[in-house]
């Protein structure tokens, strides 16, 4: 008889992608780079989206050291809750991950993707795991597609690890992804201990809400004849309760809403950018906002990012803890699992999935 599953090892069947064909391969062949051929990435609304000129700088920039120098602790911590609360956003710099560490991953996430596909299809996913090489959030067989391949892995805890899925190519990568993942873990600790105490929140109440990290590395092939027409990833928010993405090579793309328009964020190669996942606004009450982004494509380059999603024990819940005894609930307390599965087996679609964890 199979032994019960953990939580941990769980994680890789909250959910499941429909398989569809790989748009590294697609973009390559300009022949087939027909309407007809890509009508299912074809999204005729995306010309009526308000883009501002706002750029990165705009983006509240957090420095993980001063967060605790007892000379600007004060003042830097005032600055990252502002940010979480107005942008749901921030780049954090000093964020304590060698620059060694940050190149090999980089250069492992590159020569990946460069890989030929019969060699990446070897880490394809399989049915019913949301782990491997392919795409994600694909439900049915009409929604529009998103215009990029991923590859995604479960890196912590290391009892959660599936090592099929680990590539052996480049000869480095399973080293440096181990090495990213594990000082990624300390950084992760750091900011949570800081965003405990600006909300005034018992750390060991958090202790359990980000113990669980899966890495996915985000491919964006350039589209030459129709980028203004695609999306690499749909609005939405994080399912997680923080985020961190690192961008591979610098290439534009990232947009986040607000104010009801999309600001597009320069990517920062010093820094982290962090944001705020669902979890962590049901787990505020709402003060700390888990923000609407989307991905847009270039014409001619390709672009590369890895995202680290720190997500709660599969078991546990997520309730809203409030500041004072007349404070009002708006959140209902949630299942991780439960939330997790609403969340993963639907196609994102904006922040649809925290409305539906909203007292009304």
């Amino acid at each position: 008889m199979e032994a019960p599953r953990s939580s941990e090892t769980r994680w890789s069947t909250v959910a499941s992608s429909l398989p569809v064909r790989n748009v590294q391969d697609l973009a390559t062949c300009s022949e087939e780079l027909t309407e007809e051929t890509l009508k299912r990435y074809i999204r005729l609304d995306i010309q009526d989206d308000e883009v501002l000129a706002e750029r990165s700088g705009e983006v509240p920039v957090i420095d993980l050291g001063k967060l605790f120098n007892p000379h600007f602790a004060e003042e830097e911590s005032a600055r990252l809750s502002f940010a979480c609360e107005d942008w749901g956003f921030f780049q954090l710099v000093n964020h304590g991950i060698p620059d060694g560490i940050v190149a090999t991953i980089r250069s492992d996430i590159e020569k990946f993707f460069q890989l030929p596909l019969e060699v990446k299809s070897a880490y394809a996913q399989l049915p019913g795991d949301l782990q491997g090489y392919g795409q994600s959030f694909v439900v049915s067989e009409s929604q529009t597609l998103d215009w990029s391949d991923m590859f995604v892995i479960i890196a912590h805890p290391p009892q959660a690890r599936d090592m099929r899925y680990w590539p052996v190519q480049p000869h480095t990568f399973r080293k440096s992804i181990e090495e990213y993942s594990s000082e990624l873990m300390k950084t992760a600790h750091s900011v949570v201990t800081v965003l405990a105490k600006t909300l005034n929140i018992d750390l060991e109440l958090m202790g359990d809400k980000y113990v669980c990290q899966y890495l996915r590395m985000n491919y964006y092939p350039p589209c030459t004849t129709m980028a203004e027409k695609v999306l690499g990833f749909s609005p939405h928010s994080d399912g997680s309760f923080l985020t961190f993405l690192l961008e591979v090579n610098s290439v534009e793309g990232l947009q986040i809403r607000r104010h009801d328009a999309w600001i597009r964020v320069k990517p920062n190669p010093n820094a982290l950018l962090v944001n705020v996942g669902d979890f962590l606004e049901i787990m505020s009450n709402g003060k700390y906002k888990s923000t609407e982004h989307r991905v847009t494509i270039n014409t001619n380059q390709e672009r590369l990012t890895l995202s680290a999603f720190h997500v709660p024990s599969l078991d546990g819940v997520v309730s809203p803890v409030m500041g004072s005894a007349e404070e009002r609930s708006l959140y209902k307390t949630m299942g991780v699992e439960e939330y997790s599965k609403l969340y993963m087996s639907n196609k994102l679609d904006g922040k649809r999935a925290l409305d539906r964890a909203k007292l009304m």
